[in-house]
């Protein structure tokens, strides 16, 4: 199941949306920017409560 999520970008401070499946469970993968194209540390984990977490960094913050 695909989740939409609303995050901003660590290097442009851009708003933007990303997709996140959410049956995958814990992962952490690299999307591209959508505004300037930078790479994006993507980390997501299913809490205790069943929420879907998302959480960004830069390439040189991770």
């Amino acid at each position: 199941m695909l989740t939409p999520r609303s995050i901003q970008c660590p290097y442009c401070g851009e708003r933007i949306e990303i997709l996140v499946d959410a049956s995958a469970g814990d992962q952490q993968y690299i999307e591209d920017c959508q505004v300037c194209c930078q790479p994006i540390n993507v980390s997501v984990w299913i809490g205790a409560d069943e929420d879907v977490h998302v959480s960004v960094a830069g390439e040189d913050e991770a």
